[in-house]
């Protein structure tokens, strides 16, 4: 049985799903190397959690509950040492989540399930990294967390059965559905994703359209909820960029990143992060 959920990375997707397994009603420690981003993402949390109950969306005693439910940290041996379940969110890198899940291994009790919430990357490849790759799996969840309502659930070559039921049944808790993807890179919405939002960085490069127009033709055209252009500086270029170069080395000619993502990513425009990306904004 899952009770507590250890959250390695408190960054936009970190500080998401500890939000959502705590309102879930899991006990759930948020981890991050830095203090300034625990205190970031603790300060988020709690402004979330306000607002929930303002729209009426909780009640002020679960809102109580969840931060109840929560603690903080910048040390991760003290944050999975009692864990059931480990959800690593950083970068899409895959040197530093082999390099994570080998601390993690050494450090999570030996019932613990490891996993990474990849877009992207294997979980083969970074299970072998562990004494445990059958107790691997990639949980995929999408940005915001706690709003959409699937997780990608990939095994990886050696990820028993058991643990695929294990995640299924936390992410049921947590009010997700779930599609289970065999491993291939990029699995189905990060393949699609990308092939999207991609082609769209084209077209505005090439001046077919504003990104405005863009943005809005795939929302009112093909009911899209948000234009590919604000989806990528919602994830942040850079990390469009990260996952277009794995998918271009392993899939080929059709993901090469388009010239305007790299130069954006150069120019230091990432997106929503940094305040300017296909679009302005106030941080």
């Amino acid at each position: 049985m899952i009770n507590h959920i250890a959250v390695i990375g408190s960054g936009t997707m970190g500080r998401g799903i500890a939000y959502t397994a705590a309102l879930a009603g899991f006990s759930v420690t948020l981890q991050d190397i830095r203090q300034e981003a625990i205190e970031q993402a603790r300060s988020y949390i709690d402004r979330q959690l306000d607002k929930s109950v303002e729209k009426g969306h909780i009640r002020a005693e679960q809102r109580d509950i969840a931060r109840n439910h929560l603690s903080y940290t910048t040390q991760m041996q003290e944050a999975v040492a009692k864990t059931d379940l480990v959800i690593e969110a950083v970068l899409e890198m895959m040197e530093l989540k082999i390099n994570i899940f080998q601390q993690l291994d050494e450090w999570a009790p030996s019932h613990a399930i490891l996993a990474t919430n990849t877009s992207t990357m294997s979980p083969t490849e970074i299970a072998a990294s562990t004494k445990r790759p059958s107790q691997c799996v990639a949980m995929h969840f999408f940005n915001p967390a706690h709003r959409m309502k699937l997780i990608e659930i990939i095994r990886g070559l050696n990820t028993s059965d058991e643990t695929v039921e294990i995640v299924k049944q936390v992410a049921e808790k947590m009010g997700k559905e779930t599609v289970e993807v065999n491993e291939l890179p990029g699995f189905v919405t990060s393949r699609m994703n990308c092939l999207i939002g991609n082609e769209a960085m084209n077209m505005l490069m090439e001046g077919v359209a504003s990104a405005e127009d863009i943005d809005k033709a795939l929302k009112l055209g093909l009911n899209h909820p948000m234009g590919p252009l604000e989806l990528a500086d919602l994830v942040g270029l850079d990390s469009r960029l990260r996952n277009m170069e794995y998918l271009y080395h392993h899939l080929g000619e059709k993901y090469r990143p388009s010239p305007l993502l790299v130069k954006y990513v150069k120019a230091g425009r990432l997106g929503k992060k940094s305040g300017q990306g296909f679009y302005s904004y106030t941080i």
